[in-house]
């Protein structure tokens, strides 16, 4: 059973029409108590880090994500939901959950940083074509690499541990889109946005099997 957490700052609608289009069973609820019979969660959001973290406080969500998490269950991040698993954001200079090590930086500070040029608008929206790395991930299981998915940002992720990066876009850098560090899963990009191959992705995240440390193996579950 998968479990989409809603926490007053997600894209909450277009996750449960792509999950009821893949005929998935989910629960979609504001108290964590819910998803007690489930086996994996989607964590999506949009919007500001600061208000997100708010709203994962005053929801319980904050505690309950991070006790999730260290039981090694299957979690999947999707866009602003797969920023703030990481430990800060420069977004309203946001403490943030610290599910995985790393930060959250403006596209402008990070171009700076690099010597790019900003010939680049922000936010970064539009389609871009991701491509793999480390390996890539299970999740991208009978999708090409290159393929275009969805995307709308104007931080990016910044990882501490660069090899959970399974893929990328170049916009100015090479921009994180998918990171896999053992059961937590985290798309830059909006799969649920993204046509027939973005569902699959999140086909893929549904019916793959967990097994030891809430990893995912290739093979059907019962969602």
């Amino acid at each position: 059973m998968i479990g989409i957490i809603d926490y007053n700052a997600g894209n909450i609608k277009s996750v449960e029409r792509a999950l009821k289009y893949l005929a998935v069973d989910f629960v979609l609820s504001k108290n964590p108590q819910d998803f007690a019979n489930c086996d994996r969660l989607i964590f999506p959001g949009v919007g500001e880090a600061k208000y997100a973290m708010e709203q994962l406080r005053l929801t319980g969500f904050d505690s309950f994500l991070k006790d999730w998490a260290a039981a090694n269950r299957p979690l999947l991040g999707i866009c602003l939901g797969s920023q703030i698993i990481f430990d800060y954001s420069e977004e309203g200079d946001t403490n943030c959950l610290g599910l995985v090590s790393g930060t959250i930086r403006h596209f402008k500070n990070v171009w700076s940083q690099n010597g790019a040029q900003e010939n680049f608008k922000v936010p970064h929206m539009g389609w871009n074509n991701v491509q793999y790395k480390n390996n890539s991930s299970i999740l991208f299981n009978s999708i090409p690499e290159n393929t275009n998915f969805y995307f709308v940002h104007s931080y990016l992720i910044q990882p501490t541990d660069k090899t959970i990066v399974k893929g990328f876009v170049d916009y100015g850098v090479q921009v994180p889109s998918f990171i896999e560090c053992k059961n937590i899963f985290a798309s830059q990009f909006h799969p649920e946005k993204s046509g027939t191959l973005g569902l699959k992705l999140l086909k893929n995240y549904c019916n793959a099997k967990i097994v030891d440390d809430g990893k995912l193996v290739l093979g059907d579950a019962q969602c």
